[in-house]
């Protein structure tokens, strides 16, 4: 069902804030606070005059957001290729250091193994080691808008490794809070 927006009545697509409804044009100008949200409504405009920015506002983003989501989910590289492949015709392979990726997951399950240790022995910094250690790709997956698919890559470690790195990786997290 097609409802209004309270600050210039356009009937369509609308967002809620503050339990108000929204056009995408004035949801992307409304305040976060919500003591400056009634100013903002009383502020009527013309919703004819919003036209031509409703026409752009939402296909821009949501398009290509549609079109990497249809991607990751057939498995599809997004960007460049993480540590330990590389990208050849379209599709991640495993790279010449992927024995090091390897490596890197076993070392860490070692005991007294820390980040810093590990970063400074593969020559990483501490986030880039974090980076590595939690990414799906090395077990054959694609994560992408906190949505996971299968890639349609070959694997650098096997899942249980990988669990068993997620594992210590929340007790060092949970040892920082």
């Amino acid at each position: 069902m097609k409802e209004a927006c309270v600050k210039c009545g356009y009937i369509g697509d609308t967002n809620k804030k503050f339990g108000l409804l929204f056009c995408n044009v004035c949801y992307k100008f409304c305040p976060n606070d919500p003591e400056e949200v009634d100013n903002y409504i009383e502020e009527k405009i013309n919703g004819n005059h919003l036209k031509s920015f409703r026409k752009y506002s939402k296909t821009r983003g949501q398009e290509q957001k549609k079109g990497m989501i249809s991607k990751a989910s057939k498995g599809k590289v997004m960007s460049r290729a993480p540590f330990g492949y590389e990208i050849k015709n379209k599709n991640l392979i495993p790279a010449q250091n992927s024995d090091e990726v390897q490596e890197i997951f076993e070392e860490f399950l070692q005991k007294g193994m820390t980040l810093n240790k590990l970063a400074k022995k593969h020559k990483l910094s501490v986030n880039g080691l974090k980076k590595i250690l939690s990414n799906f790709a090395y077990i054959g997956k694609i994560k992408f808008n906190n949505q996971i698919y299968s890639g349609t890559h070959k694997p650098i470690i096997d899942v249980i490794l990988f669990n068993k790195v997620q594992d210590k990786l929340e007790k060092i997290k949970k040892r920082k809070k």
